[in-house]
């Protein structure tokens, strides 16, 4: 038995920049990457939010539609949003331009009311739309969606830089995370949510906290350090694979998008599966940072390389 994956989030362009001043736009946006990566790892994957009319929502579109994603929304008339990124060392730090713009188009009644009407499933969320007071909308959302039976999955990436009061927008993320069924973090984001230099040892101690909030499968990622991963009860952790890491754009989006198909597609057995599911998920996210920007392999290429 299998189940759908639905993606609410933004869909960007990240304007990376070059090393003469120039700025190259590569599609991106968390939740977009992640729809992407389920999608080419097999799930059935749909993406909620609106893609401007525009030439860069119009790109965002036919990228999806090849990776077998689902768009779910009529265009928009607002424009995309717009990234600038700068890569030092591998590691990426943004500059996010997110007022009136197409992936915010979205109402609650509207992506509830495409909820009523399908199978529950999974509902993915995350990253820019827990920013306040777009969250308010989110948890409106997840409200909805618990109550007509969807796992609500979150993968917290905190933008720090975004947030207009940094303690506000912790408390909204929070918030949201206590509604997660499934959960991902990086060590930067347990950072901002009060765990002191978290590392991978720690694994155990950090998914209790969640796992007292209602959240039964965590993934903690820590960069150059691995991961951990707890489905269930059952954990198992990992080193990163060794790669030629061109950059890390889109990694934990890989990821965590790998995860969530594997249990898409495969509803029964996962706390059996922990440590072939996290070895994948890390196989899949190393194969990423080889290339530039966020570009996920397909399953086979992850197969071929595990």
């Amino acid at each position: 038995m299998t189940a759908s994956i639905w993606v609410l989030g933004e869909a960007l362009m990240d304007c990376v920049a070059q090393a003469d001043g120039t700025l190259r736009p590569f599609m991106g946006g968390s939740p977009f990457n992640l729809a992407r990566a389920a999608a080419l790892r097999g799930a059935t994957v749909g993406y909620v939010n609106p893609l401007s009319a525009d030439q860069f929502g119009g790109q965002m579109r036919e990228q999806l539609q090849r990776d077998g994603v689902q768009v779910l929304s009529a265009p928009s008339p607002l424009p995309t949003s717009l990234a600038v990124v700068q890569i030092n060392n591998g590691q990426p730090s943004y500059g996010f331009y997110r007022e009136g713009i197409a992936d915010r188009d979205y109402t609650v009644e509207s992506v509830l009311q495409r909820l009523q009407g399908k199978p529950p499933g999974v509902l993915h969320t995350g990253s820019l739309l827990l920013v306040p007071p777009e969250h308010h909308k989110v948890l409106a959302i997840l409200r909805g969606a618990k109550a007509l039976g969807w796992t609500i999955s979150v993968d917290v990436n905190l933008r720090p830089k975004l947030a207009t009061n940094l303690a506000d927008y912790v408390q909204a993320v929070q918030a949201i995370a206590a509604l997660a069924d499934w959960l991902k973090a990086s060590d930067e984001d347990l950072e901002l949510l009060g765990f002191h230099a978290p590392t991978r040892a720690d694994g155990a101690r950090i998914a209790a906290h969640f796992i007292a909030q209602g959240t039964s499968r965590i993934a903690l990622t820590f960069g150059g350090n691995g991961a951990w991963l707890g489905v269930d009860g059952a954990w198992a952790e990992a080193d990163v694979p060794a790669t030629q890491v061109v950059d890390t754009v889109g990694a934990g989006d890989t990821f965590w998008g790998n995860c969530l198909g594997d249990w898409a597609l495969n509803q029964n057995g996962a706390p059996q599966r922990v440590t072939s599911t996290l070895k994948e998920a890390m196989q899949a996210a190393a194969i990423n940072c080889s290339r530039a920007g966020c570009q996920p392999p397909r399953y086979g290429e992850v197969l071929a390389a595990v």
